[in-house]
């Protein structure tokens, strides 16, 4: 006697289990954005080239106008201090070529009369004047670039204002229904498009 057995097994399913498709549920953001302004970096850096701070004020960052003002004060300050000494020394410097012995520099005794020989040499007044250019020079180019970083300023803050990362870079949560294993999955998903 001859006999075939055909066997058939299936798996057991959940009486739970839900059918769904294997889309991603995506929830949408809920952050509306406004229309980008192309031009409002432009805008920006005009602004603060015009009155320092003012390109600031335009991007909304009011916090910073004070350091605007402080920073290029400060260099402002320096430039007129090292300009007033060198005015100094070099007026003096003057009167001593001409035959004077009266500057400030020279120095008098107790009955106000100029002493013999100078408290600061010719020499002395000819390397302070060095010194103060130098420093005065340095000091206009620090408040140049104090002035330009303003603008520079302006201009990327404006561009970043303006930066969208809602299409390009985001964390969504999703759930997918896992067939192999008969459940269901949740997570985040982190997802680049360039």
């Amino acid at each position: 006697m001859l006999s075939i057995n055909f066997g058939f097994t299936q798996n057991k399913k959940d009486s739970i289990s839900v059918k769904t498709d294997n889309d991603l549920i995506i929830i949408k953001d809920t952050i509306a954005r406004g229309p980008i302004d192309p031009l409002r970096p432009s805008k920006a850096a005009f602004f603060s080239a015009i009155l320092p701070g003012l390109g600031q004020a335009y991007n909304k960052k009011y916090w910073k106008i004070p350091i605007v003002y402080a920073a290029i004060g400060t260099g402002v300050y320096f430039y007129i201090n090292n300009n007033n000494q060198f005015k100094r020394y070099r007026s003096a410097f003057k009167s001593r070529l001409a035959g004077f012995n009266t500057d400030e520099f020279w120095g008098v005794d107790i009955d106000g009369n100029p002493l013999a020989s100078p408290r600061v040499s010719n020499d002395g007044l000819q390397r302070a004047q060095e010194q103060f250019r130098k420093n005065k020079e340095l000091s206009l180019l620090i408040t140049i670039g104090l002035y330009a970083l303003n603008i520079i300023d302006a201009n990327v803050d404006a561009h970043l204002l303006q930066y969208n990362v809602d299409d390009n870079l985001a964390i969504r949560p999703h759930y997918q229904y896992n067939e192999l294993e008969n459940s269901s999955d949740v997570g985040l998903t982190l997802n680049f498009k360039f």
